[in-house]
């Protein structure tokens, strides 16, 4: 090969390493502003969509409610059927019904006292005895806590 070609053939070669690199720096950018997007979208989404979650909570509490109190099996099964596509709707969303049963450990985060109960078990410390309302979370938050009667160990004093 002649030098001038040998000198064009380098400078190409150059260009094209170039090249690459801006493609490379520019498909990088794109893919981060799209992940951006998608994470602002659902943000956004879950947001918006929060009054409605809450709605669709006390319309699922509302029907357990009426389900609880049905005059026949039949009412009582409708009320339930309810409940149970208000739950999907309410899960479809990324919400989660919090319904702790006894002996599940107290969680300050998704539960409140209502009540408190003393028991005499020291493992049964800080366990919930018993389920007052359901709570609610969205997106790993807590938006409604559960109500919870607590048992709180109290030693027995010995008479003597």
């Amino acid at each position: 090969m002649t030098e001038p070609v040998a000198e064009s053939l380098a400078q190409l070669v150059e260009r094209v390493e170039d090249l690459s690199r801006i493609v490379a720096r520019q498909a990088a950018t794109i893919e981060r502003l799209a992940d951006e997007a998608k994470a602002r979208a659902r943000q956004d989404r879950a947001g918006a969509d929060l009054p409605l979650v809450v709605e669709l909570f006390a319309l699922h509490n509302d029907t357990a409610a009426c389900a609880a109190t049905a005059e026949s099996l039949r009412e009582r099964a409708a009320f339930e059927v309810i409940g149970a596509r208000v739950e999907r709707l309410l899960t479809g969303r990324g919400a989660a019904i919090v319904m702790p049963r006894p002996d599940d450990p107290f969680d300050s985060l998704t539960m409140e006292a209502a009540d408190v109960t003393a028991t005499t078990d020291p493992d049964a410390d800080r366990t919930v005895d018993g389920l007052v309302h359901p709570g609610l979370t969205v997106a790993g938050r807590s938006v409604r806590p559960a109500g919870v009667v607590v048992r709180r160990y109290r030693a027995v004093e010995e008479s003597a």
